[in-house]
């Protein structure tokens, strides 16, 4: 294949990951704007090996061949409940193959026409090396919380903030250390710095502002990605990198705003942390069975349902998706309520309501329906704690104080389907479990939903 050809090549990919991207931003065209990716990948990797350059060699046969099989394989055995962790992991294989292309660009002997190439030449491997092992660790720590072998609350350690900056501090010296002619060795001891780097950031952040991380560590993969194709001269890679990198910063930052968290306190990963005790919580949660749910369902004229990562564990969202139509064929005016952080994942729920057959027209956006709460006759909150606590807006000293939530309390009746009497995920209480109006409806959700479903008018 010619250089004309691979990067015509090159431009179709770019326009159809463009467009992936475009198509992503609704549920309706999200399902043909995978289809645009799949093939701009597709074309992106034909184009590559089949150009000059690269020489189709047994090895690269054989590892396409076990990377093909092993994402394959992957993707049919994870579940929905899987799909955070799994994104994670990902991203430390982008972090750590930037890594690594880096270390061998250093390690391979170049001739440079002039010092400026020399200098811009190093200072791509440095910034490819420093970003791509910052995302490896913090990856890897991020998917250690999500699966929960990692516990997930926030490592605050004294003077956090000015060890990382201590630590930067470092590395951009040893890049001048590096730049200087001083050696590999300032190479490997700032990858090194840059691996503590990333997995401090990500341990001292909460359970709480994990889907976050996750949209962060999306961006920093992306900009590793951008800085490798910088270092191997490859367009689509520094494109692709481009695009993922100021996407993943954009959601990064739009679900900061949605959390009310500072930016730059996530990059620095001191966010989400209390000052001082947390209010106590007095009361008792007050349970209730199918009985008493259903008879409440079949009086409501409106019911709001709130999902959360509870439903996805439970595989749930196929009994709520029958419940929704047995509720509007009633009459009755049915719509979810969804948390730009719910689940663990952006866009989570959406996706297992989709899955499901839920109308698109009937799943909106906090901001879309939060002020109609207290005009809603029934709520039934489905595994979510986090997005829909009250401490968020009663106490100041809640690790989610300030945090937008969906006002469900406001509504005329409150139950909550939840497993047992734990706090969840992040570890915070919630008040809501004790206000007047709630009933804990106790049990695993997909059962506890279908228990309702023989009862209902």
């Amino acid at each position: 294949m010619s250089i004309g050809i691979q990067t015509a090549a090159y431009i179709a990919a770019s326009v159809l990951f463009i467009l992936s991207l475009g198509g992503l931003s609704g549920q309706e065209s999200a399902k043909r704007a995978v289809w645009y990716g799949i093939v701009g990948m597709a074309l992106a990797i034909l184009a590559t090996i089949l150009g000059p350059g690269v020489g189709l060699s047994v090895v690269l046969i054989i590892m396409l061949v076990v990377g093909a099989v092993v994402g394959t394989l992957l993707a049919q055995r994870v579940e929905m409940t899987g799909m955070p962790q799994l994104v994670a992991a990902l991203h430390s294989f982008v972090g750590l193959a930037a890594v690594l292309i880096g270390l061998n660009s250093d390690m391979t002997a170049h001739e440079f026409a002039t010092n400026a190439e020399k200098i811009i030449h190093e200072a791509e491997i440095f910034l490819g090396v420093f970003i791509g092992a910052v995302t490896f660790t913090g990856s890897i720590i991020a998917y250690g919380k999500l699966s929960g072998h990692i516990g997930g609350k926030a490592l605050i350690l004294s003077g956090r903030h000015m060890f990382n900056i201590m630590m930067v501090l470092v590395s951009l010296t040893l890049m001048i250390v590096y730049m200087n002619g001083a050696g590999s060795w300032s190479l490997y001891l700032m990858t090194l710095i840059a691996f503590v780097i990333g997995a401090h950031l990500v341990m001292a952040i909460g359970g709480a502002d994990m889907p976050v991380v996750v949209s962060m560590l999306n961006s920093y993969s992306g900009w590793a990605a951008a800085a490798t194709g910088f270092l191997l001269g490859n367009d689509l890679l520094i494109v692709t990198g481009a695009l993922v990198g100021s996407s993943g910063a954009i959601l990064s930052y739009i679900m900061c705003k949605a959390m009310n968290r500072q930016f730059l306190s996530v990059i620095l990963g001191g966010f989400g942390n209390a000052s001082g005790p947390a209010m106590e919580v007095v009361g008792e949660q007050v349970a209730i069975d199918a009985e008493g749910v259903a008879a409440a369902l079949n009086d409501a004229d409106s019911v709001i349902i709130v999902p959360g990562y509870g439903m996805a564990v439970a595989q749930a969202q196929s009994a709520v998706s029958e419940l929704t139509r047995k509720l509007r064929a009633a009459g009755k005016n049915v719509r979810f309520a969804i948390h730009p952080v719910a689940g663990r994942l952006p866009g989570h729920m959406n996706v297992l309501l989709a899955e499901a057959k839920v109308p698109y027209d009937i799943v909106l956006e906090m901001d879309e329906i939060n002020d109609d709460f207290h005009e809603t006759d029934v709520v039934i909150v489905i595994g979510s704690n986090d997005i829909v606590n009250p401490a968020a807006q009663e106490d100041p000293n809640s690790p989610i104080a300030g945090m937008p939530v969906l006002e469900v309390w406001k509504a005329k009746q409150v139950f909550v389907s939840k497993r047992g009497q734990g706090t969840g995920y992040s570890g915070i209480e919630n008040p809501l479990f004790y206000k007047e109006n709630t009933r804990m409806y106790y049990g695993d959700a997909k059962e506890s939903v279908n228990g309702l479903l023989p009862r209902l008018a």
